[in-house]
C-alpha cells in the first residue's frame, strides 16, 4: 500500500499544513479527522487498515486531512464570528490546496467527502457546499447543527448566530435550499449516514436524515447498536459502506 506525507505552508490558513495520502489509484477520498484530532490519527487507529483491500486493489485513495478545529470551533477565548471566519478558510484550504494536489496526482475525477464524528460535519458540510466536486458522502457518528447543546456536546457557537454560521450548518440551510443546480447535484449524490442508537448526535442524525428527505434526496440512513462512537465502530463501518 503507497503511502505518502505531504507538508506545505498553506496561504489560506497562513500555517504550515500536513496530510498522508495512502493508494496510487482509484476514487479520491478526502477523509476529515475527528474533533480535534490529526492527520495521522486514523492511520494510528487501524482505520486506514481496514481500508487495505480497497487501497491496494486501486479502487480508492484516501487522503487524511489534518484538523484545525483548536483554532475554530473549539478555540473557546475568540469570538464566534472568528471561529467560523476560521472555519470558512479551512474550507478555502480544502478547495483551493488539497483538491488540486489530488488531481494533480490521480486523475479518476470522482471525490468522496468522507467523516467519523466532528469529521462527519466537516465532510457532509463541504460536499452539501459545493456539491458538483463530490459524488459520494460517508459520515459517521456526526452531528449537522453545532449551535445545539446535546449532554456534554455544547453549542460550539455560545450563542452566537449569522448568516456564515447558518451556511455552515447543514441542519439549518438543507431545507431551504431552493430548486436549482445545487439541490440537483446533491440529489446526484450517493449518501450515507451512520450513527448509534446510544449516541448522544441521534436525535440530530434523524432529524437531520427526515430533513434530506423532504428535500426529496435519497440517502442510506443506518442506526447502529450501542454508542458506536469510537474507532473500533469505525473499522466495521468504513468497509461496509466506502
Amino acid at each position: 500500500m503507497e503511502r505518502e506525507y505531504h507538508k506545505w505552508f498553506s496561504p489560506n490558513l497562513r500555517r504550515n499544513m500536513e496530510l498522508l495520502v495512502f493508494g496510487h489509484s482509484g476514487a479520491k477520498v478526502l477523509l476529515f479527522p475527528t474533533r480535534t484530532a490529526r492527520f495521522y490519527d486514523y492511520e494510528n487507529w487501524k482505520i486506514i487498515e481496514s481500508l487495505r483491500y480497497q487501497i491496494q486493489q486501486g479502487w480508492i485513495q484516501v487522503y487524511c486531512l489534518d484538523s484545525i478545529d483548536q483554532e475554530s470551533f473549539y478555540c473557546f477565548w475568540a469570538h464566534p464570528q472568528g471561529r467560523i471566519f476560521r472555519h470558512i478558510e479551512y474550507e478555502e484550504y480544502i478547495l483551493n490546496e488539497v483538491i488540486p494536489l489530488a488531481n494533480k496526482k490521480n486523475q479518476n475525477p470522482f471525490f468522496m467527502s468522507v467523516g467519523c464524528s466532528m469529521g462527519a460535519f466537516h465532510a457532509v458540510n463541504i460536499a452539501f457546499r459545493h456539491p458538483h466536486l463530490f459524488g459520494k458522502v460517508i459520515a459517521l457518528s456526526g452531528r449537522y447543527d453545532l449551535t445545539l447543546n446535546l449532554g456534554l456536546f455544547y453549542d460550539l457557537l455560545d450563542g452566537y448566530y449569522s448568516d456564515q454560521i447558518y451556511f455552515n450548518s447543514p441542519s439549518h440551510y438543507v431545507q431551504n435550499i431552493p430548486e436549482g443546480e445545487q439541490l440537483d447535484h446533491i440529489r446526484n449524490q450517493q449518501i450515507t449516514i451512520v450513527c448509534g442508537k446510544e449516541d448522544v448526535f441521534i436525535q440530530n442524525n434523524r432529524e437531520f436524515s427526515q430533513c434530506l428527505t423532504n428535500k426529496g434526496i435519497h440517502h442510506l440512513f443506518y442506526e447502529w447498536d450501542g454508542m458506536a462512537h469510537k474507532a473500533k465502530y469505525w473499522k466495521q463501518m468504513l468497509p461496509l459502506y466506502i
